[in-house]
Formats: structure tokens, C-alpha cells, sequence
């Protein structure tokens, strides 16, 4: 027989009222969205009025049937219980664990029957977030979160479930304190740990590929039931997509067996998979490390949660941050010069009516056209080395080679007889050898930069030309005469 299909329930009306199994009544407010199964409304326990737009609970509605909201209710009532969560705060020295309050359960009908759960409402989720700043964010917030997300898995994991189902659509952020983000939609949570027995490692190929196909773990591809292990494997990916933007699969999604492959290259290739993927960007040797971690963790071990944490706490030390600063939300043009967290104190040079978000930052003190933008070093830098041979591309063009490379080519087509300009090219001249001794990029200059810089220490060959012109005008005359002299006197 053919599964059952979940499907979502039909819209409740404005205003309906709904009794908890605590025999509390909850009316309901205009709707907020929808899961993959089931509504979302805005909810409140005063029935009398009319549902606030900032109401601080929402009320999640499938019908009676369906599975998934069934599974998260069993783990909200076994193991998120408000007292549980409070004593774990404290024993742990916490400020908080990103688990939604939950608040309520019950029954209603409406031309048929359906299943409510009363949770605390939360702000935007990470995929909005995502969204605004290009696909990526700075490695600081994505160190913050995996330690926050750390923080609720190890709480989870304790009270014998896993959440099976992490990434950025399931994080969202508090309503009122952004610096606060939580693990949501616990509809495809597991007990791993029923009866005090872990479950066994079995393969079964009839629940092969569970969970969302980017980051579910190997295990799940498989259809193995879900562990510990699983879960920081997910985490491990959520991170490396948000550093990047993009997963070494993301082309190969409609191909199961190709993204489990890949995913199997990645961990068996560590730590330099993972850094040849993501780039020198700022997190991902963290990240890389904590991947090693996860990796020799057996299916049924418990992971060691604090060594996690130490890994990406010690990456924000060396961000120059901590755990307790605010998150960064950013847009993309202002996503590259605070992926690090926090902007180094540098040389700066005003730049006339341009703003210091239109200068190129550096550390050298030999700061060169601060007015020249990123963005028009890198164009700068493809034109130039479009047709280059391939050892030539080696020498692509860094920061500094790109600013005094324009200022190269600015000056040295005028006319060396205009001293000021031919003053500014040896002056860039200059500039570029200082940046060069100075910069930890530094590699030979090509050929026609070399020549370019030679011919700037040449002598001035319009110059010479005209002091010849004068020099032999004026002999020849005097070489005339001299014969004319010779052939009539004599």
C-alpha cells in the first residue's frame, strides 16, 4: 500500500478559538505562513479581543493525521519541559538555550480535525538573513551560531533525541533581542535513546536519503536511523554553506547517490577539502577542525561538546570577539570589509567627498590611491590578465601590484617633457617598490611592468633629441662657412 501523503489543513477563520488539553482557551490571529505540513497563526490567551500584530505566541496547526507535529509535541513534553530547560541554564552557567518555549497542546474541529501546538513566536530565520547579505555571512556570526546551535544540540542529545533537520530555515532569531537565535521545528526529531539503549547501526534502503538532501548526514543516506553524530554532521555542513555560499554538491541535488559520493570526498579529504573549497576566508580552518573532530566519532559515541565549543570560541579569539558581542547582520557591500567580525584599526586616508566604505583599507603604511575601490582593482585585475599565459596568472595582480600597476600605466603615456606628471610616475614608481618590499604577496613583476619601471630611470630621450637639434644646427652653418672660406680665399 502506498504511504499516506501529509497534507496541510485548511485555513481557520479570524478569531477562532481553540482550548488546550490544560483546558486554557487561545484565539487565533491572522495567519503567518505555513511549514511543509502544517499553518502557522498568530495566537493569544486573552479571547475577548481582537489578536495583536506583536503577539508573543503562535499557534501551529496540521490535521489530526499528520505525523510530524506529533513527533515534535512527544519531544517539546519528554524533553523540553520549562523546568528541565531552566535547571540546565543554570548548572551550565548559560544565559539561555535557543529551544521555543512551548506552552500548550490540544484538539479542534473545523469541517474536520486537526492537532495545535502553542509555542513562543520568533523573529526572522537565518535563511532571510542569508538571503540579504548574498547566500553567506561573516565568519564571526557563523562561529556564534554554531556555538549557540552547539549549546541546544548537547541539551537535546542529553534528553535522548536528536533534531535530525538543522539549517538556516530552522534558526530564527528572538523577537526583541536579535543576539539571540533558536532551533526550531522539531517535526523530524528522533529518540536515539529510547529506554536507556542506544539504537543500533542498521542500513535500511526503504528511508534512504531522509531529511533535506543538502545537509542530511551519510547516515541518514543510507537510512540509518538518525544519532549524535548525524546532527553535528549537519551542523558541520550548515556551516561550510554559510562561510561559502555554496556546498560542493549543490549541482548534483536531484542525484542522491552523487551528494552522498561528494560528501564522503569531503570528510575523507580533511582538513584541505574544506579549505581548498571555502578559500583563506576567516572561520574556515576552525571549521575544518572541528570537522576532524566530528569525524572520528563513532555512531553511537557521545561527542565531546565542549572541545567543539573551544574550537569555535578560540576562532572568534582570534577574530578579535567573543561569544557575547552582537551579531552582525549585514548587506553585500558591506559584507567584505566585516567578514572578520570586527574592522582592524588601519592608516586611513580621507578621500576628498568619498566615504571611508569607498576606500581601500590596508595595513601597510605606505597607503597607495586610497580612493581606488575594490571593486575597480578587481576589474583592473581580470582586463589585465585576461590574456596572460598560465605562469603568468601566478602573478596575478594583489592589492598593492593592482594600485601602482594603474598608476603605472596612468603616467607613463604622457610625454616625459611635463615634469609634474613625470614627477607623480616616479613617485609611483617609488610607492610601488615600498609596497613590494612591504607586502607578504609580493612576486616578480611581469616582463612589461619590469621594462616599464626600468624606462622610468632612463635619461629623458625627448630631451636629448632636442639638445641634438640645437647642438648640430648650429655647427652646420659654421662648417659651411668654413669651406666657402677655403675654396674662395685660398
Amino acid at each position: 500500500m502506498a504511504p499516506r501523503r501529509n497534507k496541510l489543513p485548511a485555513s481557520l477563520p479570524d478569531g477562532f478559538i481553540v482550548t488546550d488539553t490544560n483546558k486554557k482557551s487561545w484565539r487565533l490571529g491572522k495567519k503567518l505562513g505555513q511549514g511543509g505540513f502544517g499553518l502557522i497563526y498568530l495566537a493569544s490567551p486573552d479571547c475577548d479581543v481582537t489578536v495583536p500584530n506583536d503577539a508573543a505566541y503562535v499557534i501551529k496547526v496540521e490535521n489530526y493525521e499528520n505525523g510530524p507535529l506529533f513527533c515534535e509535541l512527544k519531544f517539546y513534553q519528554r524533553a523540553a519541559k520549562q523546568d528541565d530547560v531552566n535547571k540546565w541554564i543554570h548548572r551550565h552557567n548559560l544565559d539561555y538555550i535557543g529551544i521555543p518555549r512551548y506552552w500548550g497542546t490540544g484538539e479542534a474541529n473545523y469541517n474536520s480535525s486537526y492537532r495545535f501546538m502553542v509555542v513562543d513566536r520568533l523573529g526572522a530565520d537565518l535563511q532571510k538573513l542569508l538571503k540579504d547579505n548574498s547566500g553567506r555571512l561573516p565568519a564571526k556570526t557563523v562561529m556564534q551560531i554554531g556555538i549557540r546551535m552547539l549549546d541546544v544540540l548537547e541539551y537535546i542529545h542529553e534528553h535522548e533525541y536528536v533534531h535530525g533537520d538543522i539549517k538556516a530555515g530552522n534558526i530564527l532569531l528572538h523577537t526583541s533581542n536579535t543576539n539571540k537565535v533558536y532551533l526550531a521545528d522539531y517535526g523530524l526529531s528522533y529518540r536515539y535513546w529510547p529506554n536507556g539503549k542506544h539504537k543500533e547501526y542498521k542500513e535500511d534502503p526503504r528511508k534512504c536519503h531522509n531529511g533535506t538532501i543538502e545537509f542530511t548526514s551519510r547516515d541518514a543516506h543510507k537510512g540509518v536511523a538518525q544519532s549524535r553524530r548525524g546532527d553535528l554532521e549537519i551542523l558541520a555542513y550548515c556551516m561550510l554553506h554559510w562561510l561559502s555560499g555554496k556546498l560542493p554538491w549543490d549541482q548534483s541535488l536531484r542525484d542522491p547517490s552523487t551528494v552522498l559520493a561528494s560528501k564522503t570526498k569531503l570528510w575523507d579529504d580533511l582538513p584541505e577539502s574544506v579549505t581548498e573549497w571555502s578559500g583563506p576566508e576567516d572561520g574556515c580552518r576552525a571549521l575544518a577542525k572541528f570537522m576532524a573532530e566530528v569525524y572520528l566519532l563513532t555512531y553511537s559515541q557521545k561527542p565531546n561538546y565542549a572541545a567543539l565549543k573551544r574550537i569555535l570560541l578560540k576562532a572568534l579569539d582570534s577574530m578579535g570577539t567573543n561569544l557575547s558581542s552582537p551579531l552582525i547582520t549585514l548587506d553585500a557591500r558591506s559584507f567584505r570589509k566585516l567578514s572578520t567580525g570586527v574592522r582592524k584599526k588601519t592608516h586611513i586616508q580621507k578621500c576628498g567627498n568619498k566615504t571611508e566604505d569607498d576606500c581601500e583599507y590596508t595595513q601597510n603604511s605606505n597607503l597607495l590611491n586610497p580612493c581606488l575601490s575594490p571593486k575597480t582593482i578587481k576589474n583592473y585585475s581580470k582586463k589585465t590578465t585576461r590574456n596572460l599565459s598560465t605562469d603568468d596568472k601566478r602573478n596575478a595582480f594583489d592589492p598593492y601590484r593592482s594600485t601602482c600597476s594603474m598608476q603605472a600605466d596612468l603616467y607613463s603615456e604622457v610625454p616625459s617633457i611635463h615634469k609634474p606628471l613625470r614627477a607623480l610616475t616616479v613617485s609611483a614608481t617609488q610607492d610601488y617598490k615600498a609596497a613590494m618590499d612591504n607586502s607578504p604577496w609580493y612576486t616578480v613583476p611581469n616582463n612589461d611592468l619590469r621594462r616599464r619601471q626600468e624606462s622610468l630611470n632612463e635619461p629623458d630621450l625627448y630631451s636629448q633629441d632636442r639638445q641634438n637639434i640645437y647642438k648640430y644646427g648650429f655647427m652646420l652653418p659654421v662648417l659651411l662657412l668654413m669651406i666657402y672660406c677655403l675654396i674662395y680665399v685660398l
